[in-house]
């Protein structure tokens, strides 16, 4: 059992920044792909950025260039530095942990209980 806890989230205005905090209670070192995810009111949870063990990474097209995830094996965390904020990146987001480097829900079985991120124009 993968237990992992968001923070960092709040409400900024667009063109601000946030970086969000996932905490792991196992080695990430150990965890082939951790993805953040997010889910805005009335749709569908979609896959934002993912690193796998390597330090692969891949992005969302919408984030690509204003994102960047990055993780702290010593520290066990996971971290998504967003830039240049805009309002429709409004949502819930959530961290997670796969099998599968991939940005789709159905590859992730743990995740977190999300954390709030609010941008107004």
């Amino acid at each position: 059992q993968v237990q992992l806890v968001e923070s960092g989230g709040g409400s900024v205005q667009a063109g601000g920044s946030l970086r969000l905090s996932c905490a792991a209670s196992v080695y990430t070192s150990n965890i082939y792909s951790m993805g953040w995810f997010r889910q805005a009111p009335g749709k569908e949870r979609e896959g934002v950025a993912a690193i796998n063990s390597g330090g692969s990474v891949i992005y969302a097209d919408s984030v690509k260039g204003r994102f960047t995830i990055s993780k702290d094996n010593a520290k066990n965390t996971l971290y998504l530095q967003m830039n240049s904020l805009k309002p429709e990146d409004t949502a819930m987001y959530y961290c997670a942990v796969g099998n599968i480097f991939v940005l789709g829900t159905w590859a992730y079985n743990f995740w977190g209980q999300g954390t709030q991120v609010t941008v107004s124009s």
